[in-house]
């Protein structure tokens, strides 16, 4: 039988992901997330009533997404179990994050390790432990998401984390939840996902973000942008600049699956997440340039087809209008973003890169090579 580890209070403190959970701490939750209008709270504050505890399992949970829905579900009185390799610290204690809210978190997070494509088990672990929900935030793959309804035969209800990518192409945007989807997109494993959720006759609710920011973002999403403004270089666009996209909170996200939790409405749908505005590649990289008190950067333009940059990718979006409607999530959920796009870059980089914490190493290699092109014709 899997064992299961309580971690404890005493346990070193770790600094490693460079966030605030002070939005959080202290806040209250509501699965119908009710906003009290007239009570100033902080961004990305919940207020939730009292509900039934229920015994959770989160597949992943110790990375972006995860680090922010664990610590909401916890202080929910949930019993929170997160299903991970063990190849990184279960609690991290986070920028902002009190003492003592650290040390309850992590004394009552639970940890089971194993790997989730070892499916026996899988199989063998979750049925000796039994969970009521499943939030599974990093699936990719159908058949990696059978054993584990399999395993649970009273399971109360499946959360998974699709993606807006399953969308098919099209002219007529922004796309909605039953839009015609891509069974050949590289996110066609969430969309077989999906697929399989509804004929296994599981209580299931999918959501589909578009690209997700925020504090912990471990995709170069806002960072492309913030290393070369931090660095002082122009930012490269491919083709005008006008394509149009859209960047959701992962706070905001994280209050989307706690919403859902337990919520008739939400049973078996489907739900769009996202910010409410949708942006331009060129509003983007200005919006950035705002939150981290830049100056307005040098936007170059570049014509992709002209270039051949290999296997490194040149620009950290799909050189396409790219964006989604959120009004199916507001009007059945009650559910609303919270942070508009320069609030939420502004959380994004004082929290992480204005501490001087970035994932990944700057690499300006494509860069210099439009950049190189650039002056070669205007010489």
């Amino acid at each position: 039988m899997a064992k299961m580890m309580m971690l404890q209070q005493h346990q070193p403190s770790f600094s490693l992901l460079t966030s605030s959970l002070s939005d959080f701490n202290g806040a209250k939750i509501h699965l119908q997330v009710q906003y009290k209008r007239k009570v100033h709270q902080p961004k990305g504050a919940l207020y939730v009533s009292a509900s039934s505890e229920k015994k959770i399992l989160i597949m992943g949970g110790t990375r972006f997404i995860g680090v922010f829905l664990s610590r909401l579900l916890v202080k929910e009185g949930h019993q929170v179990t997160l299903f991970t390799r063990g190849k990184s610290p279960i609690a991290k204690q986070l920028p902002g994050e009190s003492d003592q809210d650290f040390a309850d978190f992590s004394s009552k997070i639970l940890h089971l390790k194993g790997d989730r494509k070892d499916y026996d088990f899988v199989k063998s672990s979750l049925s000796a432990e039994g969970f009521d929900v499943v939030y599974d935030i990093n699936g990719r793959e159908a058949e990696e998401v059978e054993p584990i309804i399999d395993a649970l035969p009273k399971l109360e209800q499946y959360i998974y984390c699709s993606s807006a990518g399953v969308y098919l192409k099209s002219d007529i945007l922004p796309h909605c939840e039953e839009d015609a989807v891509d069974p050949k997109s590289r996110h066609k494993g969430k969309l077989e996902t999906e697929s399989l959720l509804q004929t296994k006759g599981v209580n299931w609710t999918s959501i589909r973000p578009v690209y997700i920011y925020g504090p912990l973002n471990y995709n170069p999403v806002e960072e492309w942008f913030f290393h070369r403004l931090k660095a002082g270089r122009p930012i490269p666009v491919p083709n005008s600049g006008i394509q149009i996209s859209q960047l959701g909170h992962v706070k905001d996200l994280a209050t989307a699956f706690l919403n859902v939790l337990g919520n008739e409405k939400a049973s078996k749908e489907i739900f769009n997440i996202s910010g409410d505005k949708y942006v331009t590649f060129d509003g983007l990289a200005k919006a950035c340039a705002k939150a981290g008190g830049f100056p307005e950067p040098e936007i170059v333009h570049y014509n992709p087809k002209e270039f051949d940059f290999g296997k490194k990718k040149a620009f950290p979006f799909r050189d396409q209008h790219f964006f989604a409607s959120v009004e199916k999530a507001k009007r059945v959920l009650g559910w609303k973003p919270e942070f508009d796009l320069v609030e939420g870059l502004t959380d994004s980089y004082n929290l992480d890169f204005g501490r001087g914490t970035f994932r990944k190493e700057a690499d300006f290699t494509t860069d210099d090579m439009i950049l190189s092109k650039k002056l070669v014709l205007q010489s």
